[in-house]
C-alpha cells in the first residue's frame, strides 16, 4: 500500500517498511535541524541520532495520540529528546576522557621534567655562548634574527653556532659520554 500523510501512522503500526522512507522524505529536514541544534558535533553523531529517532518512531508509534498533537510535533519531540540524550552521553564521555588526559598529562609532566633535566645536563657540554643561543632558540623560541641583534652579529653566525652545537651534541650522544 502507498504511504501518504493520511495513513503514515497506520502504515508504521502495520510495520510497513515503506513508511520509514516516507517519514525521512517528509520530516527529514526538520529532524536534521533539531538534532543539529543540540549536537553541534560531527556528521556521524547526527546520523546515529537520526537513526535512533527513526527506530524510536518505529517501535513507539502506539504511544502516538492524534488527539493530543500532530505527527510532526510528536516526531520533533522524539528528535529533541534523543539529541539531548546524545549530548548527555557525550558529556559523560568527555568527562571520562578528560580524567584520562589528566592522568596522561601528569605522566607527561614527569617525563618532561626528566627530559629537561637530561637536556640541561647535556647542554653543559656546550660553551656559554652556544648554550645561551641553544636555550634562546630551542627552549624560549626566540628567532635567530632576534638572537643576532642581541649578540650584535649576523643571523648566519647564529645559524652556524646552532649547527655546530647540534653536531657537537650529536657526537656526544653517539659516544654515550653523557
Amino acid at each position: 500500500m502507498r504511504v501518504t500523510e493520511e495513513n503514515v501512522v497506520q502504515q508504521i503500526k502495520l510495520k510497513n517498511e515503506d513508511s520509514i522512507p516516507y517519514v525521512l522524505q517528509t520530516y527529514g529536514g526538520l529532524l536534521n535541524a533539531i538534532i543539529r541544534k543540540y549536537l553541534q558535533s560531527n556528521q556521524q553523531d547526527v546520523e546515529e541520532c537520526l537513526e535512533d529517532v527513526l527506530v524510536s518512531i518505529w517501535f513507539h508509534i502506539d504511544s502516538f495520540d492524534s488527539t493530543k498533537n500532530e505527527l510532526k510535533q510528536w516526531i520533533a519531540a522524539i528528535a529533541k529528546y534523543r539529541a539531548i540524550d546524545y549530548v548527555r552521553k557525550s558529556e559523560k564521555s568527555k568527562q571520562n576522557i578528560s580524567e584520562l588526559e589528566f592522568d596522561e598529562r601528569v605522566s607527561s609532566q614527569q617525563i618532561s621534567k626528566q627530559i629537561v633535566f637530561d637536556m640541561s645536563y647535556l647542554l653543559k657540554e656546550l660553551n656559554d655562548t652556544e648554550r645561551t643561543i641553544f636555550e634562546k632558540y630551542y627552549v624560549e623560541g626566540v628567532t635567530s634574527r632576534e638572537i643576532a641583534i642581541e649578540f650584535q652579529t649576523k643571523e648566519s653566525w647564529v645559524h652556524n653556532k646552532l649547527s655546530r652545537g647540534r653536531k657537537k651534541l650529536k657526537t656526544i650522544l653517539q659516544k654515550g659520554e653523557v
